[in-house]
């Protein structure tokens, strides 16, 4: 057997430059195959950790083979995983980023972007470094030392929340780690997070590789059927059913499966609503979209999911959110099936119907299978009376024109029509996701990338500078040209606004608007509700006397001029009659642009003590039993009564 002589930083970058994702599902015809990089590039800071190790693999490559593992800069290493996340997203989970750092907190900076990946089910690839294996040096700068356990380190922090772990103690243990961590980065099923911990002295020392490990590799992603029998006890389900209504979650997008959706609905006349995960299945305005369901969802869903007797989940994790608390489905006979990839979600709600299967292969089967059947035209009259309505409403909440602050509803309307169908808005965190789910009217399976699993503040800039990679590729194959437009709260801003000077180094045409109100609007609403009056989510100046931060001046926080400081270019919208006026002509202008030309920050003040739409929906928060506050007390008694109504959900 033909072997090279290098080292394991060295082999790990030429493996992970040969690795490729081939998958069937999406083609614009039978049979046809897409194949592409499954890691197109590395992320990475450098100390002494892998400075040594992965930085001169991949400056070696650099200079004998560049295209073979691009490196790309990043300002802080949990929004390099943040970049990754949104790549993987936006090519639906065909290819991601790996993401090298030092030891100590370059490593720990990863994890809550480990988290993230693995609650959406998304692939990452982590390659944090490690202490010493042969423990020569020790202890060694950075090293956390534990007196009962001197072989745990911090990387062992990974382990609950990756999806695979491995550390290569020995250079010979590369083989098995790096194969076993990619099948799991390709199931969709198991994919997430992938952790191969690597110790700073293993990383240089050399080994000989075979070249059949470096040599070209396919990862097909597998898209298992349904089976029979599980399909036509699902069809007698639905056939018995007098309101049965689907929710629709990633998966659906995920398995390329929104055509089979539409071409179900339309057959069958069976009603849909989307999780956060799922907007896009269905254009807003198909005729059988209710739009987002549960506690930020629209009227028009949770009025339809109350009297469903019959809930078909389809690629749905069935989070908190989705289920309004378990509060959603209240007909007494509510009974699921729940169509999953994964076994763990299949079997959600206690159902007696799971299906694991690929939702695109599982939709064609139920369709042919139920052929001839079309729900009541009593249903289908319900839900163009509740969509109706709900319609009438946004279109009120879009043409409100506050002055001088708008609405957070009128900055997203506004947001909404000055962009193109093809482009992608993004979001995470904030009042801003639930008002985005329940209003914003998507016209593209891939127009809309709100990360809510893990509703991670500071994902937004990074996440969509991920997305905004992908798009570029996905422009460069032929596909469609897409902007892509951040909107975020000063709150997540401050967080991690860093990676506008990625973007800048990189000149990738990023659109972000930046809405400033003073504080945390998301929460402070949260609290006011559960009636702990807007405690400390104010961005005041402290009241020495009393320690608060409630009612002292605002902060002089200056944001577009921070952006400007990072680089990028920056329109301000001034308060007054005219403010949604110039925020259409402000994101106009920045589409504009032609790619190459860097971030855009447009600024703008709304008012954070108004309100979106009501989804006439719940979310369980816990109110304290016990206060001398009276509206705390209130607020209890409220909470009594929505607690009163959760249901277990044993379908």
């Amino acid at each position: 057997m033909a072997t090279r002589r290098m080292t394991v930083a060295q082999a790990v970058v030429e493996f992970l430059g040969r690795q490729y994702t081939v998958d069937t599902a999406g083609g614009s015809g039978s049979g046809t195959v897409y194949r592409e990089r499954l890691i197109p590039g590395m992320f990475g800071i450098f100390g002494h950790g892998n400075v040594a190790g992965v930085g001169q693999a991949l400056k070696q490559y650099q200079v004998s083979d560049p295209a073979l593992m691009p490196y790309y800069q990043g300002r802080n290493e949990q929004a390099q995983v943040h970049q990754a996340v949104g790549y993987a997203r936006h090519t639906r989970r065909r290819a991601t980023y790996a993401v090298s750092t030092s030891i100590g907190p370059g490593s720990t900076n990863l994890l809550t972007g480990a988290a993230l990946a693995t609650t959406n089910r998304l692939p990452v690839l982590l390659l944090p470094s490690d202490t010493f294996a042969s423990r020569a040096a020790d202890p060694v700068l950075q090293q956390l030392e534990r007196p009962e356990a001197y072989d745990v380190s911090v990387n062992d922090a990974f382990r609950p929340l990756s999806r695979y772990f491995d550390r290569v103690s020995r250079p010979e243990q590369l083989f098995s780690a790096l194969l076993n961590g990619l099948r799991v980065l390709t199931d969709p099923a198991e994919t997430g997070a992938v952790t191969i911990s690597l110790p700073q002295d293993v990383q240089a020392e050399a080994l000989d590789v075979p070249e059949e490990f470096l040599a070209e590799r396919d990862w097909r992603i597998r898209r298992p059927e349904p089976e029979a029998e599980d399909i036509r006890a699902a069809a007698e389900a639905i056939r018995a059913a007098r309101r049965p209504l689907i929710v629709a979650g990633g998966g659906v997008l995920y398995a390329f499966a929104q055509d089979e959706l539409a071409a179900f609905t339309e057959a069958t006349g069976i009603p849909v609503g989307n999780t956060q995960a799922g907007v896009g299945v269905l254009p807003w305005d198909s005729s059988h979209s209710l739009g987002a369901i549960g506690s930020t969802g629209t009227t028009a869903a949770n009025a339809i999911a109350a009297e469903a007797d019959l809930i078909i989940g389809i690629g749905t994790r069935y989070e908190d959110f989705t289920t309004a608390s378990r509060t959603a489905f209240q007909n007494p006979d509510v009974r699921f099936i729940n169509i999953n990839v994964a076994a763990i979600d299949a079997y959600k709600q206690g159902t007696s119907l799971p299906i694991v299967a690929d939702a695109r292969k599982a939709l064609v089967k139920l369709t042919e299978v139920l052929g001839g059947y079309r729900a009541g035209a009593d249903l289908e009259q319900a839900v163009s009376r509740a969509k109706s309505s709900w319609d009438s409403i946004v279109d009120a909440a879009f043409d409100e024109r506050h002055t001088p602050l708008p609405s957070q509803n009128e900055i997203i309307g506004a947001a909404n029509r000055a962009m193109d169908p093809q482009d992608v808005v993004i979001c995470a965190a904030g009042s801003l996701p639930g008002d985005l789910h329940k209003m914003w009217r998507v016209r593209d399976p891939w127009g809309y990338h709100v990360e809510y699993a893990y509703s991670c503040m500071g994902y937004e800039i990074p996440g969509g500078l991920g997305v905004k990679r992908a798009a570029i590729a996905e422009a460069q194959r032929g596909g469609q040209e897409r902007d892509v437009v951040v909107m975020v709260g000063d709150g997540s801003y401050l967080m991690m606004h860093t990676e506008l000077v990625t973007a800048v180094a990189e000149g990738i045409k990023l659109i972000v608007v930046l809405i400033q109100n003073h504080g945390y609007a998301s929460i402070g609403a949260l609290s006011e509700m559960l009636g702990s009056q807007r405690f400390g989510t104010r961005y005041r100046t402290l009241d020495k006397d009393r320690h608060t931060f409630d009612d002292g001046p605002t902060l002089p926080i200056d944001l577009a001029t921070n952006a400007e400081s990072l680089g990028a270019r920056v329109i301000r919208i001034a308060p007054g009659a005219s403010v949604i006026a110039d925020l259409e002509v402000a994101i106009k202008d920045a589409k504009s642009g032609t790619e190459g030309s860097g971030p855009v920050v447009i600024h703008v003040e709304s008012d954070p003590l108004l309100d979106a739409p009501s989804s006439e929906s719940w979310w369980d928060v816990p109110v304290s039993e016990v206060s001398e506050l009276e509206s705390t007390q209130d607020a209890y008694q409220t909470y009594t009564h929505h607690k009163s109504r959760q249901k277990p959900f044993l379908g």
